[in-house]
């Protein structure tokens, strides 16, 4: 349930927490989801109804949890206790709840309307906030007509984000999702991404992709990140080598081939890019949580700009929510709710995302960093050691796909993972061809009826096939696996927009009840610090004798597979 202690921490010590371990104890650690089931039904109780809510487009079913009516109202009393109320008026007010870095943590703000007012250490941010969305949308019209011309005067065609993290996560997250939603009689413009620091992807672009119609995006909050400014000096050499082997050009190609998106204008201006192709935005908005802003420059490219727009409203929609809803009824605190029960008192530390729509084929891999990076944390907001589970490990892939993958541990394995089934409701109603749209809406009904089968199966185990008895152990299914489905109305900028906000918010209830800051990341640095001195070492064996064995016998092998070694 919790790492033992000697000495409980105040939070495990709280009346709250104290409540519900022995609640676990006593009346639910060996219960099964069917019997939760049977007995709601014998007493005539809706489960489902006790357990479902709705808002902004989404249907939350928590029904296929371990809970019972007494385990949810254990769990809102710890909500309250914990100061979770509190906790989302002072976010969404725009204060200081960034505790390490002394700053607000405002991404809820950059999908505020215009009307809107919030005054943040004495200033309406809002303003501001809606003048780079025009930056933006200005550079979104002048390629979409075909305006933005390369070095030669050719229009560009295709632009290259060059990002990691949350500057790549997010904007190839919503773009992959919204695909189908470019907008019509424009001049087409391919969206491509580059992240890793190895440059095999941003290799692929350079081989297929012209140079004199090719721009590139820098997307860093820092303008540091070695993984983007080493992918940018890759393009930049590329650019100067194909289209300026002279060196007459270079001014030209900086201005007309590159855009920065960051909070450091001033490192942006060294770099070359021009002041007017910088997009900025502020140190309050963490990288994760940027897609809202000028770091959405590519789903804008991709998907247009009211379709960006309608996404920050979706999200605001939610955001509405989670503000006025009663805990009870509040989306992002119901699902936060359900993660520590079975983190905290289940001890279940795997979570699993599973989308069963093409589209969000990266929805997973955007949620990993948000939870993860997030919550991902050992130390309380005052700074002592926490003795229990904080952020489960995240992971996950299409449902359809994951079925032919990892579900065989899902189902038979001696691991509990809890799940998210996410899936739209409706889909392929805008196909035109009667024919072709009966036969994808058969897809999409296949799709639905294998999403709720396997959330089924993990609930029910072998009960889901009555008379199944007699099968041997290695053919049986345990089942008691807890899921939750979330159902869209159907997959738009709006409702894909309240989705990335509903989880938002649940990592901030989550952050909040185990007392930790979702909006630092101290614990990237240090890995970024010694590979930068590690990389020194590999080129001049300077500081060689200092390292550990096991890194010497490493660099020395890349030494002499290389046929390089500085000592000598």
């Amino acid at each position: 349930m919790s790492t033992p202690s000697s000495a409980r921490s105040a939070r495990r010590n709280s009346q709250a927490w104290q409540a519900l371990a022995r609640h676990h104890e006593e009346q639910m650690a060996d219960v099964h989801l069917k019997d939760l089931f049977a007995d709601d039904a014998a007493q005539g109780r809706d489960r489902v109804a006790m357990f479902t809510r709705s808002a902004a487009g989404l249907r939350l079913d928590l029904s296929k949890q371990r809970l019972t009516g007494k385990t949810l109202e254990l769990l809102l009393e710890l909500a309250r206790e914990t100061g979770v109320e509190q906790g989302i008026k002072r976010l969404l007010a725009g204060e200081h709840v960034n505790r390490s870095e002394d700053r607000p943590a405002l991404h809820a703000a950059l999908r505020l309307p215009r009307s809107a007012s919030l005054e943040v250490d004495g200033e309406d941010v809002v303003p501001a906030i809606h003048e780079s969305l025009e930056h933006l949308a200005e550079m979104v019209e002048t390629f979409h007509s075909g305006q933005w011309r390369g070095a030669t005067g050719k229009p560009i065609t295709d632009v290259v984000n060059l990002g990691v993290g949350g500057s790549d996560l997010g904007p190839l997250m919503v773009s992959s999702a919204l695909n189908d939603c470019r907008p019509k009689g424009i001049h087409e413009i391919g969206v491509h991404f580059a992240s890793t620091m190895d440059g095999s992807q941003l290799a692929d672009y350079l081989e297929s992709l012209s140079p004199e119609t090719t721009l590139f995006v820098l997307s860093s909050k820092s303008f540091s990140t070695i993984d983007t400014l080493s992918n940018a000096r890759t393009a930049r050499d590329w650019l100067r080598s194909r289209l300026d082997p002279e060196g007459r050009l270079e001014a030209l190609i900086n201005r007309q081939h590159f855009i920065g998106a960051s909070a450091k204008p001033e490192k942006m201006s060294e770099w070359g890019i021009a002041p007017e192709h910088q997009l900025l935005f502020w140190d309050w908005v963490g990288g994760r949580y940027s897609l809202w802003g000028t770091i959405g420059l590519p789903i804008a490219l991709n998907v247009g700009m009211d379709n960006f727009r309608r996404l920050l409203a979706g999200a605001h929609t939610l955001d509405e929510h989670f503000r006025t809803a009663p805990l009870e009824d509040n989306l992002p605190v119901l699902l936060a709710l359900a993660g520590i029960w079975n983190n905290n008192f289940l001890d279940i530390r795997a979570h699993s995302i599973l989308p069963y729509d093409g589209r969000l084929e990266y929805f997973a891999s955007y949620l990993e960093q948000l939870e993860m990076e997030s919550n991902g944390k050992s130390v309380t907001n005052d700074g002592e050691m926490i003795d229990y589970s904080t952020c489960p490990v995240l992971w996950g892939q299409l449902g359809p796909n994951a079925q032919h993958a990892f579900y065989q541990l899902l189902h038979q394995g001696t691991q509990a993972v809890e799940c998210d089934f996410i899936a739209p409701m409706c889909r392929y109603d805008h196909i035109e061809d009667a024919e072709t749209r009966g036969h994808l809406k058969a897809q999409h009904r296949l799709t639905l009826a294998n999403c709720f089968a396997q959330s089924r199966v993990l609930m029910l185990g072998d009960d889901a096939i009555p008379g199944d008895e007699e099968q041997p152990n290695h053919k049986r299914y345990r089942g008691n696996q807890p899921s939750t489905t979330l159902l869209l109305e159907t997959l738009t900028p709006e409702t894909l927009g309240a989705l990335i906000a509903l989880y938002e918010q649940k990592v901030f209830v989550q952050a909040t009840i185990w007392d930790i800051n979702p909006f630092d990341q101290w614990g990237v640095e240090l890995g970024k610090q010694i590979a930068t001195a590690t990389e020194a070492t590999m080129t001049s064996g300077e500081g060689f004798g200092s390292l550990d064995a096991s890194s010497r016998a490493l660099i020395e092998a890349i030494w002499t597979a290389q046929g390089q070694d500085p000592r000598r």
